[in-house]
């Protein structure tokens, strides 16, 4: 029985740009300490091999000494580790993976075709290619079948499957069915997807190992896997330092803050939040920056976005034989002829502020 890891889009040296300052470099630390937890585990719970499938580094010329940090964290690993550079690490000129000193259980596919890594004392061997430029545009698969050798043999590729565009290793289902691997521990999508089995072979993407913003929610981490008699099974392991999660709470008939804290998780204090607040609320809106400025606290990062419109009865008064009815009714009937809702937000915005202005209210 052999017990893996299979890994991928660390995307070290992401800058984090859209948090403060203080937070972004606080993020970047914690990423870069990432490979240095994950060797932990690997030794605490007995794994033999990693398989590192791609984007380890955000771009293809990080840090100098992120390179050697990550080649630290790699060398204490009590397991065998392959790597396989994906679209944004490729491996080329000025590559860490060219000029870093990378330790003795570390072995990195260096061509943009299959190769194969042999493991005797494991029972496996390791096919896999890297991307030698910023795209792939034919599949690294294509072709491929490995020696019927009575070995359990896997393989490690950044790429995508049957995507509508070929730019980074477009691989065929077909390819993959027709493969003979074991596993296809695979890269690049950074939302994990579960086990599938094309054929006879089983293939994933565990997604990426720590989300960096809100196009990356909800938990992350890696696939274990257990290689017993050729067949494989995986475990999903959470393994994230920190979680982006969006949350939508309608606020009609309460207070914006009763309601977000009615809707609210608990264990929200290590997590970054976006939160839209939706349904009716009056003249004034929702306030959400000092519901922002109130909640802060209970969050790592807190976003608050104001989304709910004009209640009903602020239209009422349409009616009237005022600056204001005139100005409610030119608005109403923009809001009725609007197209999307983003039309419908930008007069809601426009209701608020002229409303304030009419009443000399300092709207924030």
């Amino acid at each position: 029985m052999l017990k893996f890891i299979h890994a991928a889009d660390f995307h070290l040296d992401s800058a984090f740009s859209s948090l403060p300052a203080g937070r972004a470099a606080e993020r970047r630390r914690e990423s870069r300490e990432l490979p240095f937890r994950l060797a932990d585990y690997v030794n605490a719970h007995g794994v033999q091999l990693v398989l590192l499938a791609g984007d380890l580094f955000d771009s293809s010329v990080p840090y100098r000494e992120t390179g050697e940090a990550l080649a630290q964290a790699l060398g204490r690993m009590n397991a065998q580790v392959a790597a396989a550079p994906g679209n944004h690490d490729w491996y080329g000129p000025g590559s860490p993976w060219l000029t870093v000193d990378w330790p003795e259980n570390v072995h990195i596919f260096q061509k943009s075709a299959m190769d194969s890594m042999d493991f005797p004392e494991l029972g496996v061997t390791v096919h896999g290619a890297a991307f030698t430029s910023p795209e792939q545009g034919t599949s690294l698969l294509a072709g491929f079948r490995p020696p019927e050798d009575g070995r359990v043999h896997l393989g490690l590729l950044h790429g995508e499957i049957d995507p509508s565009e070929d730019r980074y290793n477009p691989i065929r289902r077909e390819e993959i069915a027709a493969s003979g691997l074991a596993y296809l521990a695979l890269g690049h999508i950074h939302k994990r997807g579960e086990p599938k089995l094309y054929g006879s072979t089983l293939c994933a993407w565990p997604g990426c190992i720590e989300g960096r913003g809100f196009d990356e929610l909800g938990q992350k981490g890696f696939y274990e896997g257990i290689i017993d008699g050729g067949r494989v099974s995986l475990t999903f392991v959470p393994f994230a330092r920190r979680r982006y999660e969006i949350l939508e709470v309608d606020v009609t008939g309460r207070s914006p803050r009763e309601a977000v804290e009615a809707a609210l998780p608990g264990g929200t204090e290590e997590s970054l939040y976006r939160i839209f607040l939706t349904g009716e609320t009056g003249e004034g809106g929702a306030d959400a920056k000092a519901l922002e400025t109130a909640l802060a606290g209970r969050f790592y990062a807190l976003e608050i976005r104001d989304r709910t419109r004009v209640a009903e009865d602020v239209w009422t008064r349409a009616g009237e034989d005022s600056l204001r009815g005139l100005f409610l009714r030119e608005l109403r009937a923009k809001w009725d002829a609007a197209g999307d809702e983003a039309e419908r937000e930008a007069i809601t915005q426009a209701v608020r502020f002229g409303l304030a202005a009419l009443d000399h209210r300092d709207l924030g």
